[in-house]
């Protein structure tokens, strides 16, 4: 699928809705763009939450290793 699309003062452009639809790509979703030595290439992206564990959380952690070290020991 080909499209000609505008770039917008903000470098903002918009995906046509079938192309969207195409790479599975719903409102708010990611693309990845990277160059190539064929111009830009798009792809659909994810982004995976990550969580910072602090030392109380970490040491949940450990109880609960510590905790099941005992029951298959």
């Amino acid at each position: 699928m080909n499209a000609i699309l505008e770039l917008n003062s903000r470098g903002t452009l918009t995906l046509p809705k079938a192309m969207r639809h195409l790479l599975g790509v719903d409102n708010g979703g990611r693309i990845i763009a990277e160059t190539s030595e064929k111009g830009i290439l798009l792809r659909p992206g994810v982004a995976f939450p990550i969580e910072i564990y602090s030392d109380t959380r970490v040491a949940e952690f450990d109880a609960e290793e510590a905790d099941l070290r005992k029951h298959l020991t």
